[in-house]
């Protein structure tokens, strides 16, 4: 069974710092790339940012773009999201995701996450 585990999620203040991470396990092949998507209440569910399986190109949403850093260990099994600069409008659920092709949306992600809370207070 493949499986995708996230952690780290919590609450902080504007401004603040988090680090999600995303444990890979299972049948989810070691070259796929992997990515970071997250959903508010009432909206769609958005991709953050992706990472190809070598580790040596990036995708950003505009929206995160300087302030979250994506990266993988070199055993390409665990996945992290660096969140500097948190605004209230980053709040939201995190999911992170893998697919074949890169960057990971939610139409070609093939394995999904439970999710991780992340709450900015003003």
């Amino acid at each position: 069974q493949a499986q995708l585990v996230e952690s780290g999620g919590g609450l902080v203040q504007a401004g603040g710092s988090l680090r999600l991470s995303c444990a890979a396990s299972g049948r989810i092949r070691s070259n796929y790339a992997m990515g970071w998507f997250r959903q508010a209440p009432g909206k769609e569910r958005e991709s953050v940012a992706s990472i190809v399986w070598s580790g040596t190109t990036t995708y950003y949403a505009d929206s995160v773009k300087g302030r979250f850093t994506i990266s993988r260990d070199n055993g390409k099994t665990t996945l992290y999201l660096q969140m500097n600069g948190l605004k209230p409008e980053d709040t939201a659920v995190y999911y992170c995701a893998a697919g074949p092709s890169f960057p990971v949306f939610r139409y070609n992600a093939e394995f999904w996450g439970q999710g991780t809370q992340v709450t900015v207070s003003s």
